[in-house]
C-alpha cells in the first residue's frame, strides 16, 4: 500500500464515520491500519484446501430461550427518571449532522 492510498484512505475511513481526525491521529491510524491488512493477508497463506467449510464452529443451532411474554415497566414508570420527553417518547440531543453528499 503506496502513501498516498493510505491517506486517501484513512481521510475517506474518517468521514464515513463521521470521525474528525488530527494529522497525527491519522499517522497513528494509517500505521495501525497497514499493520492490521498486513496481518490479515498473512491468512491468504494458509493452506485451507483440506478444510471442510462451516458456518458455525460449535454446531449448536437456535440456542435461544423461549419468546414469552412477561410484566415489564409501564411507559410512565419507564420515563419518569428521563431528563426531557416528548409525546410519550424520550428525547435526546441529535447526535448525527447533516453532510453534503
Amino acid at each position: 500500500m503506496n502513501d498516498q492510498r493510505s491517506k486517501i484512505d484513512i481521510d475517506n475511513i474518517a468521514k464515513l464515520a463521521s470521525l474528525p481526525l488530527t494529522k497525527e491521529e491519522k499517522v497513528t491510524f494509517e500505521k495501525q491500519l497497514s499493520e492490521v491488512l498486513t496481518y490479515i493477508s498473512k491468512l491468504n497463506e494458509v493452506d485451507t484446501s483440506k478444510v471442510e467449510p462451516i458456518g458455525h464452529i460449535t454446531g449448536l443451532v437456535n440456542v435461544q430461550r423461549p419468546d414469552e411474554p412477561a410484566p415489564s415497566l409501564s411507559q410512565e414508570d419507564a420515563l419518569k427518571n428521563a431528563p426531557k420527553t416528548h409525546n410519550g417518547f424520550f428525547e435526546v440531543p441529535a447526535i448525527f449532522e447533516e453532510q453534503d453528499t
